[in-house]
């Protein structure tokens, strides 16, 4: 889906939207994605979806962004790179993040508590060429990019952006048409989330039984045996 594209001047765009206080939505593997920066962005992100504030959105990530916010052991960031560096998949994880690193601190307030939960956040790492563009752009900028699935909430993602609901595609000041996701699915499935501390399963995602193998291969956790979990509201 990326062949041919202009990543690099795509994500400029995005981040440029971003830094003048709007929403984007572009396209990532495991579906349409829509984003914003500031308090206003997100705020019209929340509304467009017509998501509840008690489920937290999630931050656009890379994996020098994941070693410095994080605060996990080292085995799982062993977990993080066999998943997204050696087999090359995407990966969305929530742990316990560093609240004093200046890149988290570069969001209102009311973004931070929109993209945490008690102590926790959600990373999406490895969401194909412009996703790491993106997210490679924002740590360079010291600018976070937080954002959800471009979808009304709890409809499942959207593979094209012409399936995204009008209303989601009104709210951004940017679209990005990349065509069809490369992990499109009959099911609605975006990426699988998953819990770094109890490696609890938050979300069965698109690849989820691949993630469950080299889990258990590599390092004896079974997440299927661990089971699944919600984010707690």
């Amino acid at each position: 889906m990326f062949e041919g594209r202009d990543i690099e001047g795509d994500a400029r765009a995005i981040l440029d939207t971003l830094a003048d206080g709007g929403v984007a939505v572009f396209p990532v593997t495991v579906g349409y994605a829509v984003v914003g920066h500031a308090a206003d962005a997100v705020a019209r992100i929340y509304a467009a979806k017509e998501r509840s504030f008690a489920k937290p959105c999630g931050w656009f990530g890379d994996w020098t962004l994941f070693n410095e916010i994080i605060a996990v052991d080292q085995r799982a960031r062993d977990v993080v790179a066999a998943i997204t560096r050696t087999h090359d998949l995407p990966f969305s994880i929530v742990a316990p993040f560093r609240a004093d690193h200046a890149f988290v601190n570069a969001v209102p307030e009311f973004v931070l508590n929109s993209a945490s939960l008690q102590g926790t956040m959600d990373m999406l790492l490895n969401a194909g060429a412009l996703h790491d563009a993106v997210a490679r752009g924002a740590r360079e900028r010291g600018m976070p990019v937080v954002g959800s699935s471009a979808n009304r909430s709890l409809t499942g993602s959207k593979y094209r952006l012409e399936d995204v609901e009008a209303q989601v595609r009104d709210a951004a000041d940017l679209c990005i048409d990349y065509g069809l996701s490369t992990y499109h699915n009959d099911r609605g499935l975006g990426s699988t989330i998953v819990d770094l501390v109890s490696y609890k399963t938050f979300r069965v995602g698109c690849v989820y039984d691949d993630i469950c193998r080299i889990l258990l291969d590599a390092f004896d956790i079974d997440l299927k045996a661990i089971g699944t979990d919600t984010i707690p509201a």
